[in-house]
């Protein structure tokens, strides 16, 4: 891989992870026609981007992210002697909890992977389309004002099974979540902050699971600094996307947005 393709995927990457357009989608698209693969000729160089835009989420929600651990000790201690009770919580124990919630519906990835790794370019051209219908609609749900202390176990699991559809190539996981935050009546800053912190443990136990392929996929010698090179980019940007998705989240404006995915989508169609 040279330089400027790392580039170009990190840049993709890190921009598309975080902004709901889909990354897996366009990188499926930049693959098509750029030529190549990263599934099947840059497999560890796909899990670095990943681990590059999760650095990236741990950076921008630092001081979010430090006080959870404590916090998850304490939940697990309250299980242990059965004293767990959620109304009882404070902030960041409910936030682990609603994480976990979250999270479980990704429990059901590997019953359909092989289909997911397998998707055609027109089939991924369909699915930006319709990820770009949703987040028109997106546009037409009122304002919550949902937070940490009155979200609900039972809405975290709607938005993690929204997470779960998203695992598509064309589906955006960040549009997909945060609209089903929106939908479950959360503060818009809320749904954007919990939505990016959702990646997190939906990244780590993605990587999990390929590790093994990843060691028996060593980086070759000449790609170290692409590679290198790639996550740098990848992470920066992924770092002035969440920047990007705050502020338009306080207009509720996904409107370009929506326009983006559906013109490519047609594009795709069109010249694949």
């Amino acid at each position: 891989m040279n330089i400027l393709s790392a580039i170009i995927y990190g840049i993709i990457q890190g921009a598309a992870e975080f902004l709901p357009i889909s990354s897996s989608g366009h990188l499926v698209i930049a693959q098509h026609f750029l030529g190549g693969s990263i599934e099947a000729d840059y497999f560890t160089f796909d899990i670095l981007l990943h681990l590059a835009t999760l650095f990236s989420v741990t950076v921008f929600y630092i001081k979010d992210i430090l006080p959870l651990f404590p916090a998850f000790f304490r939940v697990l201690g309250k299980l242990f002697r059965g004293k767990l009770r959620y109304r009882d919580c404070d902030g960041d124990e409910r936030l682990i909890v609603l994480l976990f919630v979250a999270s479980l519906p990704l429990l059901l990835v590997p019953l359909f992977g092989d289909k997911v790794e397998n998707i055609g370019i027109g089939a991924v051209a369909l699915l930006l389309i319709l990820n770009g219908v949703i987040l028109f609609l997106s546009e037409l749900i009122p304002k919550g004002s949902k937070d940490i202390y009155s979200a609900k176990p039972r809405n975290a699991f709607f938005v993690g099974l929204c997470q779960l559809a998203a695992v598509f190539p064309g589906l955006s996981r960040s549009g997909s979540t945060i609209t089903a935050g929106r939908l479950s009546r959360f503060d818009p800053k809320f749904a954007v902050k919990f939505s990016f912190l959702m990646s997190i443990p939906a990244v780590i136990g993605a990587n999990i699971f390929k590790l093994g392929d990843v060691i028996s996929t060593p980086v070759p010698k000449g790609d170290i600094i692409p590679y290198a090179v790639g996550m740098v980019f990848a992470s920066a940007v992924g770092i002035l996307s969440m920047k990007l998705i705050q502020a338009l989240t306080k207009k509720s404006s996904f409107r370009f947005f929506s326009v983006y995915c559906v013109l490519v989508g047609i594009t795709v169609l069109i010249f694949r």
